[in-house]
């Protein structure tokens, strides 16, 4: 494909100032291929459906940063349902086959059950339906889940740092106890959202001697156990390097204590590097942000 035929979409963040990106005059025809400056086909569209968490976490929106007079987005400045879905819309023309709606928390986004609707009735141009996606702190999930179910999404992420309930306080910092994320856990799965992934991101000197714990608990049961190195978020969150925990000495923890093997990827650009334990017991996966980025294959927008 040459570089005048492919599909360019504009994009801007309107909370800061920029040049508005120019708008063709006429869109280009769905091609099934959307790449990026690089030549990296974009396969997954990362939809973030609200700015709001009811989670003050500490690597993600500490609460000095994100006080009562943290300026949000106001409702009018969020893209409607209608326009959420034909942006996806335009993306699955062009080969995007996966959504994940994320936040913020999507599940305070009002009526979100709406907009899965309308993403469940999009298809690939084979026809194939999508994989339809959500990552949540499971605050809301257990009372939302067959309803989310119902509209349409396939399968969700949870996000939980600590299986020790004062460590996982400790880290969302609002005081939003354990049993209820697993309250939400065993609800997606009743409500056939799996299998479920869960992701504990690792900051070092805060909650990593919770990882041995947290692959105790989760071996054996169906759910997917992810460890996410402690990135940079921009200036909120006192990123630095004395808190990350190599993916490497993660892998190591677990293996002394439950052997692991190795695991082929499940596609080309999978975010997560797969292990296996050796009992037959289940899988972890490790999303390696700093020492080991995986942008080369990265396939995904925001």
């Amino acid at each position: 494909m040459s570089d005048f035929a492919k599909p360019v979409m504009p994009l801007a963040d309107l909370r800061y100032q920029a040049p508005v990106p120019a708008i063709p005059a006429a869109l280009a025809a769905p091609s099934g291929l959307l790449e990026d400056g690089l030549g990296r086909p974009w396969r997954d569209l990362r939809i973030s459906v609200t700015d709001r968490c009811n989670f003050r976490c500490v690597y993600c929106m500490p609460k000095d940063t994100f006080d009562k007079d943290y300026a949000y987005l106001p409702h009018a400045s969020l893209l409607s349902f209608e326009e959420i879905a034909r942006l996806a819309r335009l993306f699955v023309a062009h080969g995007v086959e996966k959504l994940r709606l994320t936040g913020g928390e999507p599940l305070l986004r009002k009526h979100l059950e709406r907009l899965l609707e309308q993403l469940a009735a999009l298809r690939t141009p084979e026809g194939r339906p999508l994989d339809l996606t959500l990552t949540t702190n499971a605050s809301l999930l257990a009372q939302k889940a067959h309803s989310l179910k119902d509209a349409g999404l396939t399968r969700v992420t949870v996000s939980l740092d600590a299986i020790n309930d004062a460590v996982f306080k400790r880290m969302n910092d609002v005081d939003f106890p354990v049993a209820e994320v697993l309250r939400s856990i065993n609800a997606a799965v009743e409500a056939s959202l799996g299998p479920v992934k869960v992701n504990m991101v690792v900051k070092k000197g805060w909650n990593d001697y919770q990882i041995l714990p947290m692959a105790e608990h989760f071996r054996g049961t169906g759910a997917i156990l992810r460890f996410i190195e402690y990135m940079d978020v921009g200036s909120s969150n006192g990123w630095n390097m004395e808190h990350v925990l190599p993916s490497a000495d993660v892998v190591q923890r677990i293996h002394e204590r439950f052997p692991l093997v190795p695991a082929e990827a499940n596609y080309t650009g999978e975010t997560a590097q797969r292990w296996r334990y050796a009992d037959g017991a289940g899988e972890i996966g490790l999303i390696s942000s700093v020492p080991q980025a995986f942008c080369r294959d990265c396939t995904r927008a925001r």
